[in-house]
């Protein structure tokens, strides 16, 4: 094993564990005051929550060697039975088994915060805990192995998801839209003003997830190699693009520069960069961060106008931009693999077919997880203790 490698993925590993942190700012600061905290504990408990059932069973069924079906990983490494500080082949020669399960852990656990967005201000906290303990198993599980699991079908395809644009953003996305669907808008939604109320933790949030995202994505390279170096660039040029286009598109709106749009246009480069983070030259990340905010933009200004109340954006950011990413992987892929911009048109179906189950999976299997638990326990607090706020409902303070 690698003494350099097993350090830049322990330094990765740190690095995508404060992306959480990170979306707790960011989301927290896009509600209204009385559900800051609210919202910060949803994230910060996804941390604790998924970390357990990883080690007693999630990681095993996203990577442990195939069941049958490239469909679900077995029990091999259940409670990390047989996850030891060696290294494991399928994965990685380099570093111990145990890095890379640890690795993998924090993609788990950020993906989970984000599907926080939906149930935002109106949701009884235990009622999400119970959401979030099932879907990490029957959702994030699952399509976590068919992309990069020992066995999955989409891996044995070809699919191409350096660092999740599928298993995290469209999977996540799709989700968040599928929640949002089965609990409703919020009281007064559309009727009252609900603007962010602090800018700077939406500010500070941000930069937590550009620099965390160095982790994500450079750290997907499982080595300090060239590869993960051209993931970082790559990844801070779509981001930079990002910001940027997003930014001028609301000066043409609104005549002032926003901070928001900055905010929201950095993190519209560096979802749809995430699948093609180690397969593209820079140029490219140029391009994805670019088309990504001003396809963003568009969904985002159409999901503003509709009744569905999914404010953090989610799907528009998170869901849309996965959707970007993982495609124009297919055209755009030179380094390690060959898109269609290499004459490999195939490489763009496989794709398509990874986009197409993914979302297909999560929404449904999301939509009736959300449906039973809306119907047996019941997500939505009384209006009168949406009124007060959750931050003093649900947590005393």
């Amino acid at each position: 094993m690698s003494d350099a490698d097993i350090s830049f993925i322990l330094i990765c590993t740190c690095l995508v564990f404060i992306m959480t942190p990170g979306l707790a700012f960011f989301y927290g600061g896009l509600l209204r005051k009385k559900n800051i905290i609210n919202m910060m504990a949803m994230c910060f408990v996804s941390i604790a929550i998924v970390s357990v059932l990883w080690f007693v069973i999630v990681y095993s069924l996203a990577f442990a060697p195939d069941t049958g079906g490239g469909f679900i990983g077995g029990l091999d490494f259940f409670c990390l039975f047989g996850v030891g500080r060696e290294s494991y082949a399928p994965y990685s020669e380099d570093i111990p088994h145990l890095l890379f399960m640890v690795f993998q852990l924090m993609f788990a656990i950020i993906t989970v915060a984000i599907i926080a967005s939906p149930f935002s201000e109106r949701v009884n906290f235990g009622a999400f805990c119970l959401f979030i303990s099932i879907w990490v198993i029957i959702v994030y599980s699952p399509i976590a192995h068919w992309v990069w699991g020992d066995g999955g079908f989409l891996k044995a395809m070809g699919a191409l998801d350096f660092a999740g644009g599928t298993v995290v953003h469209i999977n996540v996305g799709f989700a968040a839209l599928a929640v949002a669907l089965v609990i409703g808008p919020r009281e007064g939604y559309k009727k009252e003003p609900m603007e962010p109320t602090n800018i700077p933790y939406v500010l500070l949030g941000a930069a937590l997830l550009w620099l965390g995202w160095f982790g994500f994505n450079g750290g997907s390279a499982l080595g300090a190699n060239d590869i993960a170096v051209l993931a970082v660039f790559n990844t801070h040029l779509a981001a930079s693009t990002g910001a940027l286009v997003w930014m001028v598109i609301e000066y043409f709106k609104t005549d002032k520069y926003s901070a928001l749009g900055f905010s929201s246009g950095a993190l519209a480069g560096l979802v749809a960069v995430t699948p093609a983070a180690g397969f593209v030259e820079p140029w490219v990340a140029l391009i994805l961060g670019a088309i990504s905010s001003v396809i963003c933009f568009f969904v985002l200004s159409l999901r503003a106008k509709s009744r569905i109340d999914e404010s953090l954006d989610a799907i528009s950011i998170h869901g849309t931009g996965g959707i970007l990413g993982a495609i124009l992987t297919g055209v755009f892929a030179t380094v390690g693999a060959r898109g269609a911009i290499l004459g490999n048109i195939t490489q763009v179906w496989i794709q398509l077919i990874g986009v197409f189950v993914t979302i297909v999976y999560s929404f449904v299997v999301t939509f009736i997880l959300a449906w039973i638990i809306n119907k047996t326990i019941g997500f939505r607090v009384t209006s009168d203790e949406e009124y007060i706020g959750l931050d003093i409902i649900m947590h005393g303070v």
